[in-house]
């Protein structure tokens, strides 16, 4: 809800101030006094275009400020501080400003932070609903309407809304899944036939965890077979010499460590340190006896084998080429590792068998999107049925309401149309129509109707609708354009109902309308000369008689005008005391 709007610079306006209240606020004013500069500054801080030509002259920029009560837990309030700005220190208070300069550069600000005007306008549609002859619509926009609409069809309407939203949503996301498999089918059976392949080449060669690594070291030592039997056999005779040559001339380690031993001990028992040494040459003796033996063990072991040689050399090259081929993509495992071989094996039987159970999956993904189809359809249709019923009562109610406000030949009509395919929402296109008189085409509301009546139109809609679109806000321009009388009286009766649900602005030109308001400003116009300076006031009992007595004779110090006034004020006011908030479907029935 607006509180206070500030505008500074904007057309004859030098600076005024709009202190609004909840209910019915009616602006007024002398011809050429600025009322029209109001709805213009009202649209400029909802994003409307930014006009250089609107700046007032002299000024360097015109600004419009708006200070708005809203809710600190409510999507509005999300949207501000998702873009970086804060309610007020009460947590309820949003300000916003609007500002456009002679030279045509627009400036937007939310909650204190610069933001693109496109939020402003996206804020507009849950704040305010501008009804003008030169304003964009809320309520034209089809979606408006369809949503409106919805709101007016009552809470069991409501329910079967959220059943449709919830089998359509679970309908698109299974839709996608079964797309996702089918559209991928050529490339799943190519996935699954590699993987089979690979599968079927390691399982054939059937590699051993390290196998590649024993491998290499038999392949080493098969390869150098006679240089390691010839080592060992040589460094064997060194240590206990050849037995087989029968020559005893050569000395050979052990032997003369024998010798050292012998020596050492028979002069052992003269000196502990000579006997210590003794000790350490026995223990010599016996280790190189022991090394001896294995280098016999040893000799006996290696052996030239061409054919074992060439069965390692060919199972080394079998495994390089599994490596080469899988290794490097071994869940991980590094690169020319068997063990990457054996990993890439296991991650490729999970998912060929995953790629296995797809089939059985689209199988069942098929039965179930065509059992929700079904079930959407069936919902959309009961959807549209109801919508149907609805755009008939509502429509019929709107045309009562059009006769009352000077329009006795207009009909409305509600198409509920087929949209191409199912959405969020059903299979319908709603769009409110006028016929301006009998035989006349039904037409867009945009299209059917002038500005006067246009306005007149949107009155009669949102009193039927009373409060199903839910903006808090409602502003009416020319909504009495060529009309007076008992019809003036009557927009004034119903733009007072249409304020017991909503905060409500009118600039108005006529006495009956403004006497139903429950705050009433005028835009007040003084010259020095050459300049026009408006400014905006909030009018007492007293100024509410002065200001409708010269709308209703030109006067404002007509005794006549005035008597006049004061029975348009205290006939309103008593219509105002008897009426009481009421359920909106009780409300609407009353108006008819």
């Amino acid at each position: 809800m607006l509180e206070e709007v500030r505008i500074t610079g904007l057309g004859v306006i030098d600076e005024a101030v709009l202190e609004l209240s909840p209910g019915f606020n009616v602006v007024t004013g002398e011809t050429g006094a600025g009322k029209t500069m109001v709805v213009s500054g009202l649209g400029l801080l909802f994003g409307g275009r930014a006009d250089p030509a609107r700046v007032r002259p002299g000024a360097d920029r015109a600004v419009v400020e708006g200070r708005l009560r809203v809710d600190p837990d409510g999507a509005i309030a999300r949207q501000v501080n998702d873009s970086g700005g804060d309610l007020d220190d009460d947590g309820g208070t949003l300000l916003l400003v609007r500002s456009v300069s002679a030279e045509g550069r627009s400036r937007a600000t939310a909650g204190g932070r610069s933001v693109p005007v496109s939020l402003l306008t996206y804020l507009a549609e849950d704040l305010v609903a501008v009804h003008g002859q030169a304003d964009q619509q809320q309520l034209l926009r089809a979606g408006r309407q369809r949503e409106a609409l919805d709101r007016f069809s009552g809470p069991e309407f409501a329910e079967l809304l959220a059943r449709y939203q919830r089998s359509y949503h679970r309908h698109a996301q299974v839709r996608a899944q079964l797309d996702e498999l089918t559209t991928s089918a050529a490339n799943r059976a190519r996935e699954a036939d590699d993987l089979r392949r690979g599968l079927a080449d390691i399982e054939r060669v059937e590699p051993a965890e390290g196998e590649d690594v024993e491998l290499i070291a038999e392949d080493e030592r098969l390869s150098n077979a006679d240089a390691l039997h010839a080592a060992a056999t040589t460094a064997h005779e060194a240590l206990v010499g050849d037995p087989a040559s029968g020559s005893y001339e050569t000395a050979d380690v052990t032997s003369l460590l024998a010798s050292a031993r012998t020596a050492l001990e028979s002069a052992a028992q003269h000196d502990p340190q000579l006997a210590a040494l003794a000790g350490r040459v026995t223990e010599a003796a016996y280790l190189l006896a022991d090394v001896a033996a294995d280098l016999a063990s040893y000799v006996q072991t290696v052996e030239a084998d061409p054919a074992r040689l060439a069965a390692v050399q060919e199972r080394r090259a079998e495994l390089t080429r599994l490596i080469r081929a899988y290794g490097a993509t071994g869940g991980g495992a590094p690169a020319g590792d068997l063990g990457g071989v054996l990993a890439w094996a296991k991650t490729a039987g999970t998912r060929l068998a995953e790629l296995d159970a797809d089939d059985d999956t689209i199988g069942a993904l098929t039965a179930q999107e065509a059992e929700l189809a079904a079930e959407v359809a069936g919902l959309a249709q009961e959807l549209t049925a109801a919508r149907t019923h609805t755009a008939a009562q509502f429509a019929e109610q709107v045309t009562a309401e059009l006769t009352a406000l000077a329009m006795p030949h207009a009909t409305i009509l509600v198409a509920v149309t087929p949209a191409q395919g199912f959405g969020p929402h059903g299979a319908d296109e709603v769009e409110i129509r006028l016929s301006a008189h009998p035989g006349a085409p039904a037409l867009p509301l945009h299209k059917g109707a002038s500005g006067g009546e246009l306005s007149r139109i949107m009155l009669a809609i949102e009193v039927v609708f009373a409060g199903a679109d839910p903006v808090p806000t409602f502003v009416f321009d020319e909504v009495d354009a060529g009309v007076g009388g008992k019809a003036a009286v009557e927009i004034g009766r119903r733009l007072a109902r249409l304020a017991r649900l909503a905060q409500v602005i009118v600039v108005t030109h006529l006495p009956q309308v403004a006497a139903f308001a429950d705050t009433h400003l005028v835009v007040e116009k003084s010259s020095d000369g050459s300049v026009v300076h408006s400014g905006i006031s909030r009018l007492d009992d007293a100024g509410r008689v002065r200001e409708l007595s010269r709308m209703l004779a030109g006067l404002e110090d007509s005794e006549h005008g005035r008597a006049h006034a004061s029975e348009l004020l205290a006939a309103a006011a008593a219509e105002r005391a008897l009426a009481s908030v009421v359920p909106r479907a009780a409300a609407t029935a009353s108006l008819a």
